[in-house]
């Protein structure tokens, strides 16, 4: 039985001195087919095109001899090297690198890409992906059929990005191509691709290029806490909008990168903004022009991505992308009946009197939400004087699907 293992990375480059001693030692080679038609494979050696993994990974655990498995890039790198080492197949691997695949199309464009959140898109992540892509200025994409630059494209409808598309990269048709995510859809793509998903405001202090301490987005940026306080948002918020509340909102909802938010009767845009800077794509969605106005310059000098919609709820939701969590900031138990028959993870709202939460919480109820009711009292002090400067009192719902649990 085979207990030991090589796993090859391939760019495209001659393979290194240790990798083509590997090789051309073994007895059962898996790749890929463009890997398997490389000169440098044995012509005697047992050959598996590459497509389960794991079904390789038997296969070579039941082989007697020298195996080698070849990948593209950094195996290690969202790569094979993960799934072999799974403690089920008793294998020993041993790993020769090569330059990553997100390293190369980083590379091919000229770029630094130590500020990139790099995901990875199969049809089952695609939404999340597309939801980093919503929230970050560069992101990369490692694509898979069914999941590539035009469903990319297709679900970032109304938020307007610049693609660097890199096909088959390391090979004789390698190409790059440079297009806007509206017209990704418009071209047929060749796999394998690493798409470079890039556009929107720098976040504050990324403008210096003076390089960062961490790979991704520097959570260390921007104003601390998080919820800010009235004055970062111009002041004058409305009754839904106390940093008591909206801090309360967050811990219920607890956005996260991938998530897509929406916040309803958006106002000031203080909550859209905190979900934002946890990392979250967010929807900010309301029927005023001046409360949409003030979201997208509170969002710009804070240096967040938001999409802002325009619109009277419930009708507007009827056509927006699937919500992951969801703040309800006005419309009352119409607008959270039409969120619910959505069935986001998570619902958070408020309401002014006993009698709207106890209709909003039945509604939630039937919707086959875990409700859970709170009543909030925030009194600010002047502290020169130690006098009372503004109380409000809200009841805070929220709801949780418990059969999707988070």
């Amino acid at each position: 039985m085979a207990d030991r293992v090589t796993v090859i990375g391939w760019d495209g480059s001659p393979l290194t001195a240790a990798a083509s001693a590997a090789l051309g030692a073994a007895t059962l080679v898996a790749g890929a087919a463009h890997h398997l038609a490389l000169p440098e494979v044995p012509a005697g050696a047992e050959r598996i095109r590459l497509g389960s993994v794991a079904l390789a990974a038997r296969r070579i655990a039941a082989h007697r001899g020298t195996a080698v498995v070849l990948a593209d890039g950094d195996p290690g790198f969202f790569g094979v090297v993960r799934t072999l080492r799974a403690p089920e197949f008793g294998l020993e691997v041993e790993v020769v690198p090569a330059v990553s695949s997100v390293a190369a199309a980083f590379a091919r464009a000229g770029m630094p890409w130590d500020d990139a959140q790099v995901v990875v898109a199969h049809p089952r992540t695609l939404r999340r992906a597309v939801n980093v892509c919503r929230a970050h200025t560069k992101v990369a994409v490692l694509t898979s059929p069914g999941a590539g630059p035009a469903e990319l494209g297709l679900l970032l409808e109304g938020v307007h990005r610049s693609f660097v598309v890199c096909e088959e990269l390391g090979t004789a048709r390698e190409r790059v191509s440079v297009v806007t995510s509206d017209k990704a859809a418009d071209h047929t793509w060749r796999d394998p691709n690493v798409v470079i998903v890039l556009g929107g405001p720098a976040g504050p202090g990324t403008a210096g290029e003076t390089g960062g301490w961490i790979s991704g987005r520097d959570p260390s940026t921007g104003p601390r806490g998080w919820t800010l306080p009235a004055d970062a948002y111009g002041a004058d918020l409305g009754e839904g909008e106390t940093q008591l509340l909206r801090a309360s909102q967050l811990a219920h909802l607890g956005p996260r990168v991938g998530d897509l938010v929406w916040d309803i009767g958006c106002g000031s845009g203080a909550f859209a903004i905190e979900a934002a800077r946890a990392g979250a794509a967010v929807l900010a969605v309301d029927s005023d022009l001046n409360a949409c106005a003030r979201t997208d310059a509170a969002a710009r000098r804070l240096g967040v991505q938001l999409q802002i919609v325009h619109g009277a709820a419930p009708h507007i939701l009827e056509n927006l992308p699937e919500p992951d969590v969801v703040r309800v900031g006005g419309g009352g138990a119409a607008v959270v009946s039409a969120v619910a028959d959505r069935r986001p993870q998570r619902i958070v709202t408020h309401a002014a009197t006993r009698d709207a939460a106890e209709l909003v919480g039945r509604d939630l109820t039937e919707h086959g939400y875990g409700v859970e009711c709170a009543l909030l009292q925030s009194v600010e002090l002047d502290t020169r004087a130690w006098a009372e400067k503004e109380r409000s009192v809200a009841f805070l719902l929220s709801g949780v699907l418990p059969r999707r649990g988070a």
